[in-house]
């Protein structure tokens, strides 16, 4: 059940998150000029779901990655705001939502649920029966599992920069690049994660994520994102619930502990995947035999992207989505070699 609360709302960008006052609105990027985005709570699933809303019309629902919240979606927001329904999670763990303590609350299942449960509710407050759903990293895996596992609730599904399951096991355990390019993962599943991604008042994070000459306002929006009590742990224990990351070592004899794949994970919904070629931890090895697993499939490579195109490229990435919202079947074209 939806249950809207009033919540943060000032001018200043560095009191958006967190720090309540009168209002229930507030700009994007704390800009005078911004659309008004609402700032409203569902409790779904056992957790308290942040999330922001702004406009009307058809519904689209936006998942964030790790390091993300709801603001790196801003763009976007501002852009389909204007003849849509947009709304913006905190998944559970990150920012204003809730950071269950148990491992456990992680793992796939429950966050496909949180999904599941707070967009059936917003379903029934906007009376429609499907959106679409657009989504990047870890919020891009949970979407591609939610869209195969719920058809009926998606009518279009935007993936940006996040691997498929299926794929991604693939490539973690054939793919040498890959592999390399994940070791970073068994940092984050370590027990220092949280010490090495806060020191310096988050150095490395806001070099990883917000490049080389961030804005004041993004800077202090993220910061005070990642200053949530539990907000650093609840990201990082997606990583440590899934145990996601390259195989382990070798034994003794040379050969490697083996791995069974799970079954395929085939996605039936018109999906539009646009990949930043310059991602250095997900590799473009991701989009090989993607259109053996999601049949009505669209590729769009963005050769200078990185990891970050929903805030690096806006305006290339909203033609893309818009070009493909107005496609009436979302039309398949096969990825290129």
């Amino acid at each position: 059940m939806i249950r809207a609360i009033a919540a943060a709302a000032t001018v200043a960008a560095g009191a958006l998150f967190g720090h309540p006052s009168t209002g229930s609105h507030s700009p994007v990027g704390g800009q005078p000029n911004g659309p008004m985005l609402a700032h409203e709570y569902a409790d779904v699933n056992g957790v308290r779901l942040h999330y922001v809303r702004a406009g009307r019309g058809p519904l689209i629902v936006f998942l964030h990655g790790f390091p993300e919240f709801w603001y790196e979606w801003k763009h976007q927001l501002a852009e389909f705001r204007r003849d849509h329904t947009v709304v913006a999670p905190d998944l559970r763990g990150y920012n204003l939502s809730s950071k269950p303590d148990e491992l456990s609350s992680y793992q796939m299942p429950q966050l496909v649920q949180d999904v599941q449960a707070l967009t059936a509710g917003l379903l029934k407050s906007t009376g429609r029966s499907t959106f679409t759903l657009v989504a990047h990293d870890w919020g891009g895996v949970i979407a591609w599992v939610f869209a195969a596992q719920h058809p009926e609730m998606v009518d279009k599904l935007v993936i940006l920069n996040a691997p498929h399951p299926t794929i991604f096991g693939r490539e973690l355990r054939e793919n040498p690049a890959q592999q390399q390019a994940s070791q970073y993962m068994l940092m984050f599943r370590s027990a220092e994660a949280e010490a090495l991604l806060s020191e310096n008042s988050y150095a490395w994070l806001k070099r990883a994520v917000l490049g080389a000459n961030p804005s004041d306002v993004d800077t202090a929006a993220y910061v005070e994102a990642w200053s949530q009590p539990g907000a650093l742990t609840g990201g990082l224990n997606y990583y440590r619930a899934s145990g996601v990351g390259p195989p382990p070592a070798k034994v003794p004899d040379g050969t490697s502990p083996p791995s069974a794949a799970p079954p395929p994970l085939v996605v039936r919904v018109p999906t539009l995947v646009i990949w930043g070629e310059k991602d250095t931890a997900l590799l473009t090895g991701n989009l090989n035999g993607l259109d053996q697993l999601v049949p009505k499939l669209t590729v769009k490579r963005i050769p200078d992207g990185t990891h970050w195109i929903a805030r690096e490229k806006p305006v290339e990435v909203n033609t893309l989505i818009r070009d493909f919202l107005a496609q009436p079947g979302g039309a398949a074209q096969p990825p290129r070699p």
